[in-house]
């Protein structure tokens, strides 16, 4: 919690406008309700910048970010599996099709701002159920028949979108900027699509911590200590949906989030998932709200999709990881 205080006192003072770090606290300090406008000595350009730019951007990062992370520590938890996460099982995919397909025809102001976060849900919970589809056999889902199912409707969803990317003059960069992942030009409305989603996603997860910790022997085991099983990966698999539909519907496809974050935090404080769970939402966040700093300061003024950069830090990492693992001098759960 600390070090997300600290991020985001950090991301707040710094952009490729220049102002001073004692200005952007006082601005931030003068929009509270009981100060008043005395002395303040900022125009509006720069109260702009800090209120309704870097801030609410800010917070969308952080938010962003604890849904991904939410929803990886999710997947990993009911599929047993370290390469499970929203991104390899389609699901990311799924919600893009969604989006690509209302930014294509217009449609993206049907329901206003929940257009396409609803779309984007209702696609990634058909494409997991797709998944299922492919992957049970005689009512058993093996975990290698699962990964292989995602990367197959994963494929198939990409190719559909690339499909809708051709067809497309007019919206064809607002779909690249769409795959690419980015919070630029994102605003207050934005963090108030995903706000909800992670207020109901964060405490069911938690709450199904323990029952996760008991998915480890199996699930049979599991049911023999009192796990509703199918209940359990029903209602967590739905929640981690949720979370990566809300994150997706603002963002893009942003990945390697929810894969690397709940390993590094099972790295530091162990596999149990209640305390996995609300540290992968945290550490969500800080890689987030970080990657987006790089992506907005490194090359100022252009700005480096949010996906890029997440994938250059997090690939390196997934792939150490996978190396400790290979020389057996630590395993993923």
């Amino acid at each position: 919690m600390l070090l997300l205080a600290v991020s985001i006192v950090g991301s707040l003072s710094i952009g490729s406008s220049i102002i001073p770090f004692a200005d952007v606290w006082g601005i931030l300090w003068h929009q509270l309700p009981w100060t008043d406008d005395a002395g303040s000595h900022w125009s509006a350009g720069e109260i702009a910048i800090v209120t309704q730019v870097r801030l609410s951007r800010v917070l969308l990062g952080v938010l962003v970010g604890a849904c991904l992370g939410l929803a990886g520590a999710g997947f990993q938890g009911v599929l047993r599996n370290p390469l499970a996460d929203p991104y390899t099982l389609g699901v990311s995919s799924g919600s893009s099709v969604g989006a690509a397909f209302l930014i294509l025809f217009g449609y993206q102001a049907l329901l206003g701002e929940w257009t396409i976060p609803v779309v984007a849900f209702a696609t990634g919970t058909l494409t997991l159920l797709g998944v299922f589809f492919l992957a049970r056999s005689r009512g058993v889902m093996q975990i290698e028949t699962l990964i292989l199912s995602g990367v197959i409707i994963q494929s198939f969803l990409g190719a559909f979108v690339s499909f809708m990317v051709s067809m497309s003059d007019d919206v064809i960069n607002q779909i690249l900027f769409w795959l690419m992942g980015s919070l630029a030009m994102k605003n207050w409305a934005d963090v108030y699509v995903v706000l909800p989603c992670l207020v109901i996603g964060l405490p069911l997860l938690i709450a199904y911590g323990q029952a996760l910790n008991l998915f480890v022997l199996g699930e049979r085991h599991a049911a023999h200590l009192g796990i509703r099983v199918e209940r359990t990966k029903l209602i967590v698999l739905i929640g981690s949906t949720l979370l990566t539909a809300a994150a997706v519907s603002v963002s893009g496809v942003i990945g390697f989030v929810g894969l690397v974050v709940p390993h590094l935090i099972r790295l530091m404080v162990g596999p149990d998932y209640r305390l996995l769970i609300p540290l992968s939402a945290i550490g969500g966040g800080i890689f987030v709200l970080w990657s987006d700093t790089i992506a907005r300061i490194a090359l100022a003024p252009k700005e480096i999709p949010l996906g890029v950069v997440t994938a250059l830090l997090g690939a390196p990492f997934f792939a150490y990881l996978l190396y400790r693992r290979k020389k057996g001098q630590e395993g993923f759960l």
